[in-house]
């Protein structure tokens, strides 16, 4: 069975309930992870960060207050992805985060729950407003995605930023400026014939998956 990309209109997470009794802010505080947490979680590095972002917003074409979780295999090629919007009524709460991006990856993806170790690896896009610099909503995002992959059986990968200055990879120190939020979506089609070159003389991966997506 082949699964494809979802669709990459947004969606919204509203109808993903809080934890009974509420979320206050002392709960909320303990649903996040700080940048020196996620630093030793041992998250793997991405070979090619920028190839990953550049798809992906090419891709879903993120507005601020959109998540793109995206699903690679063990050669770091796009299996799965899909998006959705954030809304301003919501708390950066990574419990709601979390059933959010929970539920959006099992309409793309089976979850891997039966394999002793993960071979898939999960990694999320937010695309916002302000700088590259970690806020709680970063932390919340973080502690979500880390959830969502114990639950679904991958391993949790690299929580990115996509802002007006660019992108950054929180935790490693890696960014550029192109994507950016403010920047135009490249075609998929140009995007692949300028990473043909380099990506054939490491295996391809990552131009064979944003193929096929293109040709869906």
């Amino acid at each position: 069975m082949t699964f494809g990309f979802a669709p990459s209109s947004a969606t919204s997470i509203s109808a993903f309930s809080t934890p009974p009794g509420g979320a206050d802010s002392v709960n909320r505080l303990a649903r996040m992870l700080e940048p020196a947490e996620w630093a030793s979680a041992g998250i793997p590095l991405l070979r090619s960060p920028r190839e990953i972002v550049s798809g992906l917003h090419s891709r879903h074409r993120p507005t601020p207050a959109t998540a793109v979780v995206a699903v690679l295999d063990h050669e770091e090629r796009l299996t799965a992805s899909a998006s959705f919007m954030r809304r301003d009524t919501v708390a950066a709460d990574g419990w709601d985060f979390r059933n959010a991006l929970l539920a959006h990856l099992r309409r793309v993806i089976p979850h891997d729950l039966r394999r002793r170790t993960p071979v898939r690896t999960a990694v999320l896009l937010y695309c916002r407003d302000g700088d590259e610099r970690w806020t709680e909503e970063d932390g919340a995002w973080m502690w979500g995605l880390r959830d969502a992959c114990t639950l679904h059986g991958l391993r949790c990968g690299a929580y990115i930023t996509l802002t007006g200055g660019g992108w950054q990879v929180l935790g490693e120190g890696r960014g550029g400026r192109r994507p950016s939020s403010l920047s135009e979506p490249a075609p998929l089609s140009d995007l692949v014939t300028e990473q043909q070159p380099a990506l054939t003389r490491t295996g391809g991966g990552s131009a064979q998956a944003l193929r096929r997506s293109a040709a869906r």
